[in-house]
C-alpha cells in the first residue's frame, strides 16, 4: 500500500537545516505516525512522502519557501512604537526577537512604518532556511472507520409531554 491521502502513516524522519543542526529527528523522539494529508506534517514534506511504499527511504531539499517561509497575512500586527527597544533603528524589513504571551520566542518583522504606528509580522525563525530530510515509510494503512453517533452524543431531544 502506497501513501496517499487519508492514510495513517508511520515514518523515520530527520529534519535539518541544510548543512547545519537537526531540528527533529525520530531516532531521538521515536517514530513518527500522522495522517496523509491532515497538516500535521510540512506540506513540503507530506509532497515528497506521497506514493511512497513500506519500507522506502528518500532524502533531499525542501527550499526555505516551501518550508516555514509562506507569508501568512494572519501573523501581521499594528503595533506602537513603544513596543520596540527604545533606541532601535525603525526601518523597513529590520527584525526583532520577541517573546509572544506564552514565552515563545519569535521574529518580529518590521512592515511599515507610519509615525509611531509600526506594522510587524510574525517570521519562523526558519522562514530563511532551507531544510534537509530523510524520510522511511515503517508502515501504511487506511485510516479507522468512523465511529457511529451514539445516543449518549446528545441525539435524543427531549420529547414534548
Amino acid at each position: 500500500m502506497s501513501v496517499g491521502s487519508g492514510q495513517i502513516v508511520r515514518i523515520e524522519c530527520e529534519l535539518r537545516v541544510s548543512g547545519g543542526d537537526v531540528i527533529e529527528s525520530s531516532s531521538k523522539s521515536g517514530p513518527i505516525e500522522y495522517k496523509h494529508g491532515s497538516g500535521q506534517l510540512l506540506e513540503a514534506l507530506e509532497k515528497h512522502i506521497a506514493g511512497m511504499n513500506v519500507g522506502d527511504e528518500k532524502k533531499g531539499t525542501i527550499l526555505a519557501k516551501d518550508a516555514f517561509g509562506a507569508p501568512n497575512p494572519a501573523m501581521e500586527q499594528k503595533l506602537s512604537r513603544k513596543a520596540f527597544p527604545a533606541d532601535a533603528k525603525m526601518e523597513v524589513g529590520t527584525r526583532f526577537e520577541a517573546k509572544i504571551a506564552n514565552g515563545t520566542p519569535v521574529i518580529l518583522e518590521v512592515l511599515t512604518i507610519d509615525g509611531d504606528d509600526i506594522k510587524a509580522k510574525v517570521v519562523h525563525p526558519l522562514a530563511d532556511k532551507d531544510l534537509e530530510y530523510k524520510v522511511k515509510v515503517l508502515s501504511v494503512r487506511p485510516p479507522p472507520p468512523p465511529v457511529p453517533p451514539t445516543l449518549d452524543d446528545g441525539l435524543l431531544e427531549e420529547a414534548d409531554e
